[in-house]
C-alpha cells in the first residue's frame, strides 16, 4: 500500500510539473526566458516548456500598439502658446531588449513621446505647425525611433491630431488672413490697371500712325453717342478735319 501511494504521489507530482511547465504562446507572442535569473533565450510561438523554479518567462506582445499622447502645452519658436496632442504607433521588435533594457517599455515610450513632442514642435513656428504636419510627424517619428531603438522598439508612425489655439490667437490669425486677401486683391487690381494702360498706349500709337483708323474710331464714337437717350448731343470735331477746313479757306 505504501508503495502504491508513493507511485500515485510521483504521478501527481509529474502531472503538476508538466501542467506548470507547459506554455502555449500565440503567433504574436514571445516568451523571454530567464534561467536562474540570467537571460537565456526567447521562445515562441507555439508549444514551449518552462522548468518551474529554475526558469521564469516574461510574455511580450509583438503587435502594433496604439498610444494616445496626452495634450501638451507647446511654446512655438515665434512665442505662441498652443495645445497639441498626437497618436503614436509602435511595436516591440526585440523582446529581450524590451524587458531587460527598460523597466516598463510602455510607460517609458509614453513619457518619451510627450517630451519629444514638445521639443520638436518648439523648434517650429505656428504657421509650420498648421500647414506642414506631415513633415513635423516625420521629424517626431524619426526622433522617437532613434531613442527607442535601444529598447527594442520600432516607432512606425506619429500623427498630430489637434493643434488648439486661444481665442485671441484665432482672431489674430483671421485678421491676418483677411489682410492677406486684401493685399492680393490690390496687387491683382494694380496688375490689371498696368496691363490696361499698356494696351491703351499701344492702341493710341497704332491710331496715331494711321489717320483712317482714327476717323473710323471717331465714327464709332458718334454711333455710340447717338444710341444714348439724351436731348443734347455734342459732336466732337477731329483736329485733322479742322485743319483741312482752315487750309481750304486760306486757299479760297
Amino acid at each position: 500500500m505504501t508503495s502504491s501511494y508513493a507511485v500515485y504521489a510521483v504521478v501527481i507530482l509529474v502531472v503538476l510539473f508538466l501542467f506548470s511547465a507547459i506554455r502555449i504562446l500565440r503567433e504574436y507572442e514571445r516568451g523571454v526566458i530567464f534561467l536562474l535569473g540570467r537571460f537565456w533565450k526567447v521562445k515562441g510561438p507555439g508549444f514551449i516548456i518552462v522548468i518551474p523554479l529554475i526558469q521564469q518567462m516574461v510574455k511580450v506582445d509583438l503587435r502594433v500598439i496604439t498610444m494616445d499622447v496626452p495634450t501638451q502645452d507647446v511654446i512655438s519658436r515665434d512665442n505662441v502658446s498652443v495645445h497639441v496632442n498626437a497618436v503614436l504607433y509602435f511595436r516591440v521588435i526585440d523582446p529581450d531588449k524590451a524587458i531587460i533594457q527598460v523597466e516598463n517599455y510602455f510607460e517609458a515610450t509614453s513619457q518619451l513621446a510627450q517630451t519629444t513632442l514638445r521639443s520638436v514642435l518648439g523648434q517650429h513656428e505656428l504657421d509650420e505647425m498648421l500647414a506642414e504636419r506631415d513633415r513635423l510627424n516625420a521629424d517626431i517619428q524619426k526622433a522617437l525611433d532613434e531613442q527607442t531603438d535601444a529598447w527594442g522598439i520600432k516607432v512606425s508612425n506619429v500623427e498630430i491630431k489637434h493643434v488648439d489655439l486661444d481665442e485671441s490667437m484665432i482672431r489674430a490669425i483671421a485678421k491676418q488672413a483677411e489682410a492677406e486677401r486684401v493685399r492680393r486683391a490690390k496687387v491683382i487690381h494694380a496688375l490689371g490697371e498696368s496691363e490696361a494702360a499698356e494696351k491703351l498706349l499701344w492702341a493710341a500709337q497704332k491710331l496715331a500712325q494711321q489717320r483712317e483708323a482714327l476717323q473710323l474710331r471717331y465714327l464709332q464714337t458718334l454711333t455710340d453717342i447717338a444710341g444714348e437717350r439724351t436731348n443734347t448731343i455734342v459732336f466732337p470735331l477731329p483736329m485733322d478735319l479742322v485743319e483741312s477746313l482752315i487750309s481750304t479757306n486760306k486757299h479760297t
